[in-house]
C-alpha cells in the first residue's frame, strides 16, 4: 500500500469501516498485551505458600512499570500522531524523519531508564511502599524489567507508528507475537524451572525482545512498509523531537502522575489495610485492565483516522469517527460493570485462592470501579486531543483525574473512612473528571464546527467570484 493509497483510504473510506480496520487489530493486540501483565499476575497469585505476598510484590512495583508505560508513549504515541498529522498534510518524507528520530529517542530513554532504575531500585521500592516482608519479591521481579526497558519500549511504545504507516494488522501482530511467548515461557519458568517470580520477569522481558525485533524488521526489511527505513536514517533532530514529545508529553504525564497517585495508594492501604490490601488492589487493577485494555486499544485505533482528516480539514469525519467510538466504549464499560458487580468473587479468585486478600479485592472493588461506565468520555476526549496536535487539552484532562482530583481524595478520605475511603477515592475523581471532559469536548466541537462555518463561506464567495 503506498502512502498515497493510505490517504485515499484514512480520507475518503466509510468511518464505520475505517475504525473496523483500524481498531480490530490494535484491540486484539491491546488484549493480547493485557495477557502480559494479567497471565503474570495469575500465575504469580498462585505460587504455593508465598502467591499472597508475589503478587503484593508486583503490585508494588506496578508505578515503576506505569512509568516505564509512559516513558514509550512519551515517544511512540507522539511520533504516531505527528506520522499521521504529516501523512494527512502530504508530507511522507517528514513522516520518515519523524519515525527515525522517535526510534532514537526511545532507545536513549530506554538506557538511562535501566540504568538508574537498577541503581535506585531499592530506594524506589521503599517509597513505593515495600516492607522487609515484600521488598525481596519487589526487586526480584523489577530488576530483570529494567534491564529489558529497551525492548518494552521499542516493541509497544513504537507500535502505534505502524498503524499511522497504514498497517494496523502487522501493529497486531507485534502484540500477539510478545504475548504468546510469554503465556508459552510464563509456567514453564515459574513452575518447570522453578524460577518463581524470577521466571515471570525473564519471560516477559525474552517476549519484548522478540516483538521488537519483528516491529524493526517491518520498518527497515519489509516490503509492506510504507516508510522504509536504513540505518543511515538514523539520527535526531531536536526539532522533530520537540514536536514529539510535545503530542506524546500528554499520555506520559498521565502515567507519570499514575505512578504518584499509586505511591499514595500504596501506602494508604498499607496503613490502614496491611500488605494484603496492596495485593487487592493489584488485583483489582488487573481485573480493570481486562475491560480498558481494548478500549484503548479502539482509542489508539482511531488515532490515525482523526489525526489525518483533522489534518486534510475534513472536521465532519472527525466528529463522527468521535462519536461512534465513544458509543462503542461505553457498550463495553457497561459490560464490565455488569461482571464485576454480579460475578466479583469469581473474577478475583482467578487472581489468588488467599481468602484474606480475596475478602478485600472484592469489598474495594465494587466502589473503586463504580464510575467505569462513564469514563470512556474522558478517554476518547484525551485521544481526540492527542490525534489532533493538542496536547495541553489533552493532558488537563489526564491530569484532573489522576492528580488534581485524585490525590486530595487519597489524602483526605482514608482519614475519613479508613481503607474504604482508598475506594472511595476512585469514583469521586471519576465523576469530577468526566465532567471536566464533557466540558471541553463540547467546547472544542462548537470551535470545529465555527471552523466549517468560516471554510464554507468562503468555498461559497470563491465560486462566486470565478
Amino acid at each position: 500500500m503506498s502512502s498515497k493509497a493510505v490517504n485515499s483510504t484514512l480520507g475518503e473510506e466509510k468511518i464505520g469501516k475505517l475504525i473496523l480496520k483500524y481498531s480490530v487489530p490494535a484491540i486484539i493486540g491491546q488484549i493480547v498485551n493485557m495477557l502480559y501483565s494479567v497471565v503474570d499476575r495469575i500465575y504469580i497469585g498462585n505460587i504455593p505458600g508465598v502467591g499472597g505476598l508475589a503478587i503484593t510484590g508486583v503490585g508494588i512495583t506496578m508505578p515503576i512499570t506505569m512509568i516505564i508505560t509512559g516513558l514509550g508513549m512519551l515517544v511512540g504515541i507522539g511520533a504516531a500522531a505527528n506520522i499521521s498529522l504529516a501523512f494527512g498534510k502530504g508530507e511522507p518524507d517528514r513522516a520518515k524523519k519523524i519515525l527515525a528520530n522517535g526510534i532514537v529517542g526511545t532507545a536513549i530513554i530506554s538506557i538511562l531508564t535501566a540504568i538508574l532504575g537498577n541503581l535506585f531500585a531499592p530506594q524506589i521500592m521503599q517509597l513505593f511502599g515495600a516492607t522487609d516482608v515484600t521488598m525481596p519479591f519487589a526487586l526480584t521481579y523489577l530488576r530483570p524489567i529494567l534491564f529489558g526497558t529497551i525492548f518494552n519500549l521499542t516493541a509497544f511504545g513504537l507500535n502505534g507508528c505502524i498503524s499511522s504507516d497504514g498497517n494496523p494488522k502487522r501493529g497486531m501482530m507485534t502484540m500477539v507475537i510478545g504475548a504468546a511467548i510469554n503465556i508459552i515461557l510464563d509456567p514453564i519458568f515459574i513452575f518447570g524451572l522453578d524460577m518463581g517470580i524470577a521466571g515471570a520477569a525473564y519471560a516477559t522481558v525474552i517476549s519484548q525482545m522478540a516483538a521488537s525485533g519483528w516491529l524493526l524488521f517491518y520498518f527497515f526489511r519489509s516490503k509492506k512498509a510504507n516508510i522504509k527505513l536504513k540505518l543511515a536514517d538514523l539520527g535526531l533532530d531536536w526539532s522533530i523531537m520537540k514536536n514529539i514529545l510535545s503530542i506524546g508529553s500528554a499520555p506520559f504525564l498521565m502515567q507519570f502522575s499514575s505512578s504518584i497517585v499509586q505511591l499514595l495508594s500504596n501506602n494508604a492501604l498499607l496503613t490502614y489495610g496491611g500488605d494484603l490490601a496492596i495485593g487487592a488492589m493489584a488485583v483489582i487493577t488487573s481485573i480493570c485492565s481486562i475491560f480498558i485494555m481494548p478500549i484503548i486499544g479502539l482509542t489508539h485505533g482511531c488515532q490515525p483516522i482523526m489525526g489525518y482528516n483533522f489534518g486534510a480539514k475534513k472536521y465532519a469525519r472527525v466528529r463522527q469517527t468521535y462519536s461512534r467510538v465513544l458509543m462503542i466504549v461505553t457498550a463495553v464499560l457497561l459490560l464490565g460493570y455488569a461482571g464485576i458487580m454480579l460475578i466479583p468473587n469469581l473474577l478475583v479468585r482467578c487472581f489468588s485462592p488467599d481468602a484474606a486478600l480475596s475478602q478485600i479485592a472484592v469489598d474495594g472493588m465494587r466502589i473503586y470501579l463504580f464510575m467505569l461506565p462513564l469514563i470512556g468520555i474522558q478517554m476518547v476526549s484525551t485521544t481526540y486531543f492527542q490525534s489532533v496536535g493538542k496536547p495541553v487539552f489533552a493532558m488537563i484532562i489526564g491530569l484532573t483525574r489522576q492528580v488534581i482530583f485524585l490525590v486530595p481524595a487519597f489524602i483526605i478520605l482514608p482519614k475519613i473512612y479508613g481503607l474504604r475511603g482508598v475506594w472511595y477515592a476512585g469514583p469521586v475523581a471519576d465523576l469530577l473528571a468526566v465532567s471536566l471532559s464533557a466540558i471541553l469536548i463540547v467546547r472544542e466541537f462548537k470551535k470545529i464546527h465555527r471552523l466549517e462555518d468560516s471554510e464554507d463561506n468562503n468555498e461559497r464567495k470563491a465560486e462566486e467570484y470565478a
